[in-house]
């Protein structure tokens, strides 16, 4: 059943929806971070700020990770350098992560490879392990990493032969959804299969990963990332891509259909009805695109319009629609289930957005309402070199204690920060691990962000060279 724009204004004036919360338009284009200014920068500022935060950041004598005053880290995996069972390098091209409670006290991670074009472009592909492979020529996938209680790690093949895995995410049942940012058909750029589409990989049964099916029934474009609604059972998606903006799209099950480990695999490729947002403000106005929104606490209404053709035949799925049929974002990036509702990163709007520049928004769709809100919008950063401001969230974690965790994949310093729930931002690690020059220092994005199933540890990716890294140190509840 559809949202009217009536509902939403009759429901918008009790409620007080789309009440501009904080900021302005004038603030939000010349300030860096001015709707959700960084609130750490040193122990006084932390005390002033209500405990928000852990401290400043201590840079690293060994050059990886600044962490705040009592945290520490551990490497467990660093392409190139530490091996797989099969004695085969780590791959390259850390990316998104999902973590999962293994046997024996175990917690196994699975770790996307953002692997692009052909095997030979790369010195440490995802190996092609017999059995898991979806096409030879492709060089991406995900790894298996298991974290024993007595500190070893052990490392293997989940899937292999896919492309550009990026963010994905995990799904009530226990396993993770990889998703490939990249829709090469067959012939092009080396590929013998058609590629853009998600596969489903099994953290503890390496048996169900073997031959590799694409679910195509959530689409063929550059997906990003996957949530899926455990209540309901939808799935949302995001796109990230651009000429013209991605989309945010929800898929809704066959009638009868029961999830479950490897019951995606049973469905024709045409199953469920995939759809994508038609947004509208709280006096009924459509809205062609999230970069509208200049004030946390903005809301706006969702319909949802149906994809003519998912596998886009002839027509990139985000092409099919026409002016003022939907609402689009830029850089549409990770997604994470928590609070009842899907989490949503749009990672920056420049000059290709109709609405206002930022360096990052993170939405809330809530599926009972049938709203997005705006929980965290920052203002674009004039000078990413130097550290203090945040700028370009890509992947994102709802944290235990509190608000979200994000990883920066910006301009210059890059940083794991968290958000509150009323949007006030802290930092909590920053990327030391120089992969330029003295001269020119360049610092890789954070990718992969996640929790240990028992919130002590918190799992993070640094892209390039390809570093997973477990932080522990003294969590605790934030305030808002």
């Amino acid at each position: 059943m559809s949202l009217t724009r009536r509902d939403f204004a009759r429901t918008s004036a009790i409620t007080g929806a789309g009440v501009a919360l904080a900021g302005s338009l004038d603030v939000l284009a010349t300030a860096p971070n001015a709707l959700a200014s960084t609130e750490v920068e040193s122990e006084e500022s932390a005390e002033n700020h209500g405990g928000v935060g852990y401290g400043p950041l201590i840079p690293d004598p060994a050059g990886i990770l600044a962490l705040p005053a009592g945290f520490t880290y551990r490497i467990l995996t660093y392409s190139g350098r530490t091996k797989l069972e099969s004695g085969e390098f780590t791959p390259a091209k850390h990316d998104g992560t999902g973590a999962f409670a293994g046997p024996r006290g175990t917690t196994l991670l699975v770790n996307n490879h953002e692997l692009k074009g052909p095997r030979s472009r790369w010195a440490h592909p995802v190996p092609l392990t017999e059995g898991l492979v979806y096409d030879p020529a492709a060089s991406g996938g995900c790894t298996v990493v298991e974290v024993r209680p007595d500190g070893r790690v052990a490392e293997w093949v989940g899937i292999a032969g896919t492309s550009t895995n990026c963010a994905g995410g995990s799904t009530p049942w226990g396993t993770w959804l990889t998703c490939e940012e990249n829709s090469d058909r067959a012939g092009e750029n080396g590929m013998t299969k058609d590629h853009g589409y998600i596969f489903e990989v099994d953290p503890v049964d390496r048996r169900a990963n073997r031959d590799p099916k694409p679910l195509k029934f959530f689409g063929r474009y550059d997906h990003e990332a996957v949530v899926i609604d455990p209540r309901r059972g939808h799935a949302y998606l995001t796109e990230d891509d651009s000429k013209p903006n991605g989309l945010f799209f929800r898929w809704t099950p066959p009638k009868g259909f029961m999830h479950g480990p490897g019951r995606f695999r049973t469905l024709a490729d045409d199953a469920g009805v995939l759809q994508a947002p038609r947004c509208f403000d709280s006096a009924g106005r459509y809205v062609d695109d999230l970069s509208r929104a200049t004030r946390t606490g903005t809301v706006y209404g969702v319909d949802w319009v149906d994809v003519p053709d998912r596998d886009a035949t002839t027509v990139d799925v985000r092409e099919q629609f026409g002016a003022g049929e939907v609402t689009r974002a830029r850089k549409l990036e990770g997604m994470w289930w928590g609070d009842g509702g899907a989490y949503i990163v749009s990672s920056y709007a420049r000059a290709e957005s109709p609405g206002a520049a930022h360096d990052g928004q993170v939405w809330f769709y809530d599926p009972r309402r049938r709203t997005l809100t705006l929980k965290v919008l920052l203002g674009v950063n004039p000078d990413p070199a130097a550290d203090g401001a945040f700028d370009g969230p890509d992947n994102i974690t709802v944290s235990p204690y509190g608000g979200i965790i994000l990883a920066e994949d910006g301009e210059g310093v890059s940083h794991l920060f968290g958000a509150t729930d009323s949007g006030r931002t802290y930092p909590i690690a920053r990327n030391d691990l120089n992969v330029g020059t003295e001269e020119e220092p360049e610092y890789s994005e954070f990718a992969g962000v996640t929790f240990s199933p028992d919130g002590r540890t918190l799992y993070a990716g640094i892209q390039d060279p390809g570093v997973l890294v477990a932080i522990t140190g003294p969590w605790k509840r934030q305030k808002r």
